[in-house]
């Protein structure tokens, strides 16, 4: 589902270069769990944004569902992403005057889907994450764990092949991050959709299929199950 070979991440800054990844080749399947892992400054979340299409690689290629992502167009790269690609970050990124029903239904209506329509879908996904009784509230009535769960509903919202998710449990007490962990494997292992998590928890990790880790831009260990 996701290749790399040899990508490579370069920043300018001022007349510095960053180097972010120094050449990664790795390839994940289809309806696994991976899980990146590694220091700060490691490469993690710019790995994480290269396979979303929210960065581009500085060389290498980097296909994703057989596609070379790095190299489509900016309109293009939009669409791959929105119907291919669920995003699930640490810190939400929900509307605070949605609830949490329009807040799941707002990508279904943004693509030109009849309201009744994207209402309906959004209902289904709340109620797949155990939210169907919540919809009416808005984000500042809900718990930090109901949030992300309502953030899992959005990103699924086109069935994406892939679901990418940045610290999903970083904000989370214990209670809650084990419940979107769980969530998370389900839908890898239930509904076959490819989940590439970054965490720093060990723990965490624990739910995923293999481990990657990385240190100074480089796979420094990949451990399978």
């Amino acid at each position: 589902m996701i290749r790399c070979l040899d990508v490579r991440k370069i920043y300018q800054q001022g007349e510095s270069e960053i180097t972010a990844l120094a050449g990664i080749s790795v390839e994940i399947a289809k309806s696994s769990f991976a899980v990146i892992m590694g220091p700060s400054g490691s490469g993690k979340s710019t790995l994480l944004h290269l396979i979303g299409g929210l960065d581009r690689p500085s060389s290498g290629d980097l296909l994703v569902d057989n596609r070379l992502i790095g190299q489509m167009a900016d309109d293009q790269v939009t669409l791959f992403r929105r119907k291919k690609i669920g995003f699930v970050f640490q810190f939400f990124n929900l509307l605070p005057t949605l609830t949490a029903l329009e807040n799941v239904a707002l990508p279904l209506v943004l693509d030109g889907r009849g309201k009744t329509e994207a209402q309906e879908r959004a209902q289904a996904l709340l109620a797949k994450v155990g939210l169907e009784e919540r919809k009416k509230h808005l984000p500042e009535e809900l718990s930090g764990g109901e949030i992300q769960r309502v953030a899992m509903a959005r990103a699924l919202a086109f069935d994406p092949p892939i679901l990418l998710a940045d610290e999903p449990t970083g904000n989370l007490d214990s209670k809650n991050g084990t419940a979107i962990l769980c969530l998370l494997r389900q839908i890898s292992k239930e509904e076959g959709c490819t989940v590439v998590m970054v965490t720093h928890s060990e723990e965490a990790a624990g739910y995923g299929d293999r481990r990657i880790y990385l240190r100074d831009g480089q796979i420094e260990k990949d451990v399978s199950k």
